[in-house]
This record gives structure tokens, sequence and C-alpha cells, in this order.
């Protein structure tokens, strides 16, 4: 009695247990469908899915996204099913030859893989081989020709015979074998020529056929994380943020302590650098490019007076990172170049724009004339403070390293931080300080005549 109550118990776990993943690939593959792939997957995976469902219908999009997504499918040790509920076109074919089985409804769909740009020209041949062999080499994985999936991004290769099952095949029905065009199967040529395991026109009968009719469907949706990610990684977006992030520091460094710019510019650069980490869009490169050019701004505005060399290469090292942070670690086409060139473009001078506009703004406020303006931190207008720092007011000191216009001052062998008018003092000038506020200690260059 005990071993038969074991039994039903194991049996019904196992019922409730039973569950399959459908997992929408729909409209344009952007970078913002890696993570959300990879997650679900993941997710499957740990919850003991039975099968993971892809349903497809799009008509491709960006290479290096498709290429994330194929890889997190070939690794998964699931069963991936691609249902290409009208067409898989593009991206959406490699993506489909990554799965263990295809099934497609009728007047379906899949292949014109090559690379092209927004207005239909192919890509470079760089691109375009590329992309042929990573059909190649995924349908090959599946045990599906490669001939054909090859066919789907070059339209100058021709063949007459394909092996299926070990069996040479004359292919004499499939538009682009050897008329110059790319090869796009409907859902007969797809069955015939073994890229598609089978027909199904809904995901019911789809589920029947694979002796799935009983399971629980969890429908995977994504989370606000993986919306966030998809926004950030825009390429204008993208380039707003780390201009703005530039833009930010580079303000900062120019004035003293450390205030809204600065804030506001490393809040920049952390978001966009976590969704291009995120995407896989930054790599180890990039991300030095980037720091060091901010290390030669830094070295610029607090050790080398003035703007020169270390100045512009800052700024030219951070323009290329930001550049390269929004191209893929894969070859791509003209249009990739083009948005990365055009996001780029506009995130500079809508950055300075908006930064110029902010600037206008903020110095008609009291704050910023409270900030900025010694002549207004005097004691006769109610100022007090309690860092301590009033009895330096009026004592004479030596500039202990450039103020331009912030620094360090040795008075009466203590050294503090200083800020000056605005120009520059070259370190061991005397400087006499004209206010003091809170931590803010204003000095001036002492002319004792």
């Amino acid at each position: 009695m005990k071993n038969l109550i074991y039994f039903i118990f194991a049996c019904c776990s196992v019922v409730y247990s039973d569950v399959v993943y459908r997992i929408p690939i729909q409209g344009t593959i952007d970078l913002g469908l890696p993570p959300y792939i990879s997650r679900e997957l993941k997710e499957a995976q740990e919850s003991g899915a039975l099968a993971v469902i892809f349903d497809i219908d799009t008509f491709g999009g960006r290479v290096d996204a498709a290429t994330q997504i194929k890889d997190a499918i070939l690794d998964s040790d699931l069963l991936t099913i691609a249902f290409i509920n009208r067409r898989a076109i593009s991206a959406g074919a490699l993506i489909s030859l990554s799965c263990e089985k295809i099934y497609m409804t009728g007047g379906a769909s899949i292949g014109a893989a090559t690379a092209v740009d927004m207005s239909g020209k192919k890509g470079s041949e760089k691109v375009i081989s590329y992309m042929r062999e990573e059909m190649a080499s995924t349908a090959e994985k599946r045990n599906r020709s490669t001939e054909i999936a090859r066919g789907m991004v070059d339209e100058d290769l021709q063949f007459t015979h394909i092996i299926i099952n070990g069996d040479s095949v004359l292919v004499d029905d499939l538009e682009g074998r050897k008329e110059g065009k790319l090869i796009s199967m409907t859902t007969k040529q797809a069955l015939k020529y073994n890229i598609a395991d089978g027909l199904a026109e809904d995901l019911d009968l789809l589920l029947e056929f694979l002796g799935l009719a009983n399971v629980d469907i969890i429908q995977a949706e994504e989370n606000w994380s993986e919306d966030i990610v998809r926004f950030l990684t825009n390429p204008v977006v993208a380039s707003l943020l780390t201009t703005f992030g530039f833009l930010g520091i580079l303000f900062e460094l120019q004035s003293p302590g450390w205030g809204i710019p600065g804030f506001v510019g490393l809040t920049c650069l952390a978001l966009s650098l976590s969704a291009s980490y995120i995407a896989k869009l930054a790599t180890l490169s990039d991300f030095l490019f980037i720091f060091a050019g901010i290390g030669f701004l830094f070295l610029e505005a607090l050790v080398i007076p003035g703007f020169g060399i270390a100045g512009i290469s800052g700024i030219c090292l951070v323009i290329y990172g930001l550049y390269m942070f929004l191209l893929p670690d894969v070859p791509v086409g003209e249009e990739i170049l083009s948005q990365a060139t055009d996001g780029l473009l506009i995130g500079i001078i809508g950055g300075i724009i908006g930064l110029y506009f902010l600037i206008r703004m903020m110095i008609k406020t009291q704050f910023w004339k409270k900030l900025t303006s010694p002549d207004v931190q005097r004691k006769e207008d109610g100022y007090t403070t309690t860092f301590g720092w009033e009895k330096l007011e009026n004592e004479i000191g030596e500039a202990d390293s450039d103020l331009h216009p912030s620094g360090w001052v040795k008075i009466d062998n203590q050294r503090v931080f200083v800020v000056s008018e605005g120009d520059f003092i070259p370190k061991g000038t005397e400087v006499k300080v004209l206010s003091v506020d809170g931590n803010r200690i204003v000095v001036r260059k002492f002319d004792n005549k």
C-alpha cells in the first residue's frame, strides 16, 4: 500500500511538472532580445521544462543579436523547436536553423538571409561571408543541408544536388539554386528538402504532433529590465547617454569640488556602459579607450596647466570609445556603421546643445550664483559655516599645485583644497584667501604692491 502511494505521488509530480515554454520572436530582432532569450532558456532549464517553442514571425534584424540568440539556443540542453508562424526571414532564418526541430504553418517561408541595408543594398563580401558560414555551420550542427543554408545568404552559389540522409537528391524546384537568386523556401519546399520537420497550423496541433498535448504552456514575457536595456541600446539613446556622461565629467573637472554635472555624467556613463555590457556591445578594448580618455582628461584638468595634448588625446579616445560602443563585435554592413556614426553625431551635437541651455538656465539661479560668485559669500551677507575654515579668510598662502581653477594651497604649513576666481595660477605663486563658505575656499593671486 505504501509503495502504491509513492507511485501515485510520483506520477502526479511528473504530470504537474510537465511544462513547455513558448517564447515569441516577432517583429524586428534587436539587441534587447538576446538577454531575454538567454534568461528564458535558463529559467526553462531550471524549471525542468520538456521543451522550448520559439513562435517566430519576423523579417529579421541585427546579425549580432541573431548570432547571440543562436549561440544561446545551441548551448541549451533543452529540446528547442522553431514554430515558423508565417515567416522566418534573414536573421529569423538563422535562429530557426539553430533549433533542433522546425515546424511551419501552411504558406510560411524561410530564407533570404543575406545582409542588406535599409535600402536593400547588399552588404560587403566580409559581411556576406560571415553570415554565410554562420548559416552553414548552424545547419550542419542540426543535420540540415549546408548548401541550402549558404544559398539563403549568397545568390552566387550554384548547386543541382544536395545530400539528404545519405542520399543525393536532385534540387529541381528551388528558386536560387542556379539562377543567381537568394533561396527562400515555402513550407512545402522546406519539408521536401529536410529543412523543416513538419507542418502545424497552430500551437495546439504542434503540441499534439510532439506528444505534448497535455502539458502546461508558460508564455514568456520580457521583464522591465530587458525593456530598459532595449531602450538604452538604441543608437541615438546610447550616444546621448555617453555624450552627456562625457560632457558632464569634463564640465565637472573644470569646476571646484563635486556637484550636479559630475553626478549626472557618471550616472549617464554607468547606464550606457551597463546596457552595452548586458547587450554584449562593449568589449574590454572599448572600456579601455573610454577609461584611458577620461584619465587623460583628469590629467589635463588636475595636473597639466592649460589645454594641450593630454586634453585633445582624452577627447579623441573617449569619442572613439563611444563610437565603438555602438558597433557589434561581428562584421557589419554600411547600415550599422551609418547608424553608429549618425547616433554618435546626434549624441554629441544634442549633448552640447542640451548642456549649453542647461548652463544658461543654471547661471540665472540663486543657487548657481551662491556656488560660483565669491562676492556673495561675505559674512555681512549672513553666511556662516561650521567647517572651521573661516580663520583662513584674508590669510596669505602659497599654491602647492597649479590652480586651474582648483588645486592645493599651503597656508601655515596646512594643505587645503581651494578654487581661484577663475584665473590660472601656477604652482609656487602667493595667493590670498578671499572668502570661505563651508569647505569652499576662494583665492586670488596676491599682489603685495
